[in-house]
């Protein structure tokens, strides 16, 4: 036993996942070979990568290389390579922990499932597709050597709570992983993977396109010596003619760099020529990653110059609201020796990500025009992500408010694009007119959109909290105003009908006026004004957000975000047709009971905020009203 030698416990999470993984009931458990060999291609990657700047950590000649050992006697599986390797520290912080944030929660909510079993759409998600070697394997040893060090690490565990590590020798840079396999009877779907057949299968439908040959031995025939097959054909798919590739190497090309076992929704290959030469091969994901919304989400656009691999989170590459697109860039102008900080300044690759921007939005473009069954289950994964972009991304501000989707009053579609929406708008509708809030059906049943049903004005539903911050920056639509029914007055229908309407309003507030003075007497710490309105005739008050004031909705995402919002008092409107209006200025009129009068006002203002799903200031007071009113009926 080595001196150093340590027994260690998992992270809680990291346990979790073995957890999950041990206990799979997965059937299709090959993909724990296409995930050692995808770890194992990225760490030749980085050897490479590395040997730019160092090239002693790559002497001429080596051949970097993947290797595959079966022992059918002895049932193990050995995955061999000689890329970058880890020290003992990387070990310890790369295998038995997760550094993901957010997994713990996702963690938490995956157990409180049905049957509490990983997807398999998620593994290698959490960065330790290693642990997918649990569910083949009884037991694990991994044996690697950093470049750069002459000491080797051994781990070694049976996923159950604890790991070994210690200080062994290794003759050669890079990491060994063998896997004493479970018995093939012990449960459905595990194959026996001591078959070299059953090796060469998997590497064939999985691997194929890795860039380094991946080997192993033929079967020896007598009186011969072993040779070594190369499985794969190795060359990147992105520089092989389309009409050579198929859909399916595509999509297995997709799961090996995104570790996503659902396939593409879009499959995404340009080649862009001439000052800046670079291709591109990409791909829109069917399902959202459990880290979309993370800050640290990884993004997972892999950067290459000239076939040399230099990074698999070239963020640079897309804007943060592309951040779904999986793939590969390919450039023959950029700098070996570029590093992340350099990227940001780069004028090439400014440059490149303003092509592969409008690629992505121009197929998007085309998707939504040519299969709308596709675009709106695109929609529905990673449309709030998209909706991102109108508050970020100014140049391409139109294109993505052609992509937009959105619920509406309109009864014949589910989700309409704003196109559709100028289409059916009313000749003498000047505006578009949308909603925002925290829910659609609040939406659906605000008393704000009473007029607009009653004139037959279509109103686009606006509930994702990312709609209150983009609809601040996108004011018109090809000519058309985008305008919020919740802020400011409303004046509907014709010219002429708009003139009659105001003549009445006015008739109208001279008979409330000393009403409407009262009421925001009573009301003024909670409103600023109170005012007869254009847009209720059902619902007897609704509250609106005056011109240039924050909405109730962005100042909790502003509190959120921990900035300093001062409270906005809004404006009570009251529907000049309801019965309650005479009532209350017969009450005001008597001028023996302004009591009662500031209780009334308190219910109208109640009843307004719990109308868009808020709760009055004091809920229990609110209840007293409310009583009382009902016992002096």
């Amino acid at each position: 036993m080595s001196q150093d030698k340590e027994i260690r416990v998992f992270q809680a999470e990291a346990q979790q996942v073995l957890d999950l993984m041990v206990h799979s009931i997965y059937s299709n458990k090959d993909i724990f070979l296409r995930e050692l060999i995808s770890n194992a291609s990225d760490a030749l990657d980085r050897r490479r990568f590395e040997a730019v700047s160092k090239p002693e950590w790559l002497d001429a000649g080596t051949e970097l290389h993947i290797f595959i050992d079966v022992n059918q006697d002895a049932r193990t599986l050995t995955v061999r390579d000689n890329g970058i390797g880890m020290s003992r520290e990387e070990v310890i912080n790369l295998i038995g922990t997760i550094a993901k944030s957010g997994t713990q929660e996702y963690l938490k909510r995956l157990r409180q499932t049905k049957d509490a079993v990983l997807p398999p759409e998620l593994i290698g998600q959490f960065g330790v597709g290693f642990y997918s070697a649990f569910m083949v394997a009884d037991n694990v040893t991994l044996v690697t050597r950093r470049a750069g060090e002459t000491a080797a690490t051994r781990w070694e565990s049976s996923g159950e709570g604890t790991y070994a590590v210690e200080t062994v020798d290794k003759d050669e840079v890079g990491t060994d992983i063998t896997l004493h396999l479970k018995s093939t009877d012990l449960e459905d779907g595990l194959h026996d993977y001591a078959d070299p057949h059953t090796i060469r299968r998997i590497v064939k439908t999985y691997s194929d396109f890795v860039a380094y040959p991946i080997r192993m031995h033929a079967e020896k025939k007598e009186g011969q010596e072993p040779e070594l097959d190369t499985l794969n054909s190795m060359k990147a798919i992105w520089l092989r003619p389309k009409d050579e590739v198929s859909q399916d190497e595509y999509k297995e090309f997709y799961k090996h760099i995104a570790h996503d076992w659902n396939e593409p929704i879009e499959i995404i290959r340009a080649r862009i020529e001439g000052t800046l030469e670079y291709q591109m091969l990409l791909f829109v994901p069917s399902k959202a990653p459990f880290d979309l919304f993370f800050r640290d989400g990884h993004r997972g656009i892999h950067l290459y110059v000239k076939r040399v691999f230099i990074m698999d989170d070239c963020k640079a590459l897309l804007p943060e609201y592309l951040r779904f697109v999986r793939g590969v860039v390919d450039s023959e102008d950029l700098s070996l020796n570029i590093s992340r900080e350099m990227l940001q300044q780069d004028r090439q690759i400014q440059r490149m990500r303003k092509g592969i921007t409008s690629k992505i939005l121009d197929t998007l473009t085309q998707v939504r025009a040519n299969d709308p069954g596709k675009y709106q289950k695109f929609w529905e994964q990673f449309g709030r992500v998209l909706k991102e972009g109108l508050y970020q991304d100014r140049e391409h501000r139109e294109a993505l408010l052609d992509l937009l989707l959105c619920a509406s009053t309109f009864a014949d579609a589910p989700l309409t694009s704003l196109e559709d929406y100028v289409s059916r708008m009313k000749s003498d509708q000047d505006a578009i007119y949308y909603i925002t809030g925290e829910s659609q059906s609040a939406l659906e049943n605000s008393p704000h959109i009473e007029a607009f049903r009653d004139k037959g004005y279509e109103v686009l539903l606006l509930s994702d909290p990312v709609d209150e911050i983009w609809v601040q920056s996108a004011s018109e639509y090809k000519g058309k105003s985008l305008k919020s029914i919740g802020r400011g007055a409303v004046e509907l229908g014709s010219e002429d009908e708009r003139k009659a309407a105001e003549e009445t309003r006015k008739e109208t507030e001279q008979s409330y006026g000393a009403l409407l003075d009262a009421l925001k007497e009573a009301l003024k710490d909670h409103v600023k004004d109170v005012r007869l309105s254009g847009r209720l005739t059902t619902s007897a008050a609704c509250l609106v957000t005056g011109e240039g004031d924050l909405s109730p909705q962005l100042e909790q995402i502003l509190r959120a975000a921990n900035q300093s919002v001062p409270g906005t008092k809004r404006i009570l409107e009251l529907n000049p047709g309801h019965p309650v209006l005479p009532k209350l200025r017969a009450l005001h009129e008597q001028e023996t009971d302004a009591d009662r009068l500031a209780d009334y006002a308190e219910l109208l203002y109640g009843q307004a905020l719990l109308a868009e799903g808020a709760i009055p200031p004091n809920p229990s007071r609110f209840a007293k009203l409310v009583a009382d009113m009902m016992v002096n009926v």
